[in-house]
């Protein structure tokens, strides 16, 4: 597993094996984690393109940690540092899943993550740390132009009524929406927290 270049967020590429039957891939291994990766839920996003899903994170503790990967089709994978204090607050990294590369992102809680559907269609496959608790979730608009993403032009993003409805990230830590870097390291460093990079990093 790759840093990217945030404290928490890692990219992994896999080995791909294949022959005249297909290919066969590890696509997640929990003992190339530090620690281990609780899965609650394991979640499937199916968009057509343009589509764009996110910025989104979860109040920590407890938080929910993301491991997610592309299966069919590809899209623009975003990780945003939405954590108050962070010595790389408000900035994100880019990186494109797909069915080629079969590469997959793991995403520390107190991250934000958004992702932009790039084929005509892509099928998104993420476990995560704990289920899907809707008054711990919150969002920030991922066209804001204080976080500088720079989606795929030529194509209209389209989002949720939700997603086009959340706060810039300046309002959002104004709201006290947003989970702290301090709070996160603690739950990082707690018995019931999880992991922020592969093992012996």
């Amino acid at each position: 597993m790759d840093p990217l270049g945030l404290d928490g967020a890692w990219l992994h590429t896999p080995a791909i094996h294949g022959d005249h039957r297909g290919a066969f891939l590890e696509w997640f291994k929990q003992d190339a984690l530090d620690r281990p990766m609780d899965v609650a839920q394991a979640n499937c996003s199916i968009s057509v393109r343009g589509t764009l899903r996110g910025v989104h994170f979860s109040d920590v503790p407890p938080g929910q940690a993301k491991y997610v990967t592309c299966v069919s089709g590809s899209v623009l994978d975003v990780i945003v540092d939405v954590r108050t204090g962070s010595p790389t607050f408000g900035e994100h990294v880019a990186v494109e899943l797909d069915d080629r590369r079969r590469r997959a992102v793991y995403i520390a809680e107190g991250l934000g993550h958004a992702f932009f559907a790039l084929s005509e269609s892509a099928t998104v496959v993420y476990l995560c740390s704990t289920p899907y608790a809707p008054r711990r979730e919150h969002g920030v608009h991922p066209l804001d132009p204080a976080l500088g993403i720079d989606w795929p032009s030529g194509v209209e993003p389209v989002l949720s009524e939700k997603d086009a409805a959340a706060p810039m990230l300046a309002q959002a830590a104004e709201q006290g929406l947003l989970p702290s870097y301090a709070g996160c390291l603690a739950h990082y460093a707690s018995p019931g927290g999880h992991q922020v990079g592969p093992r012996g990093v």
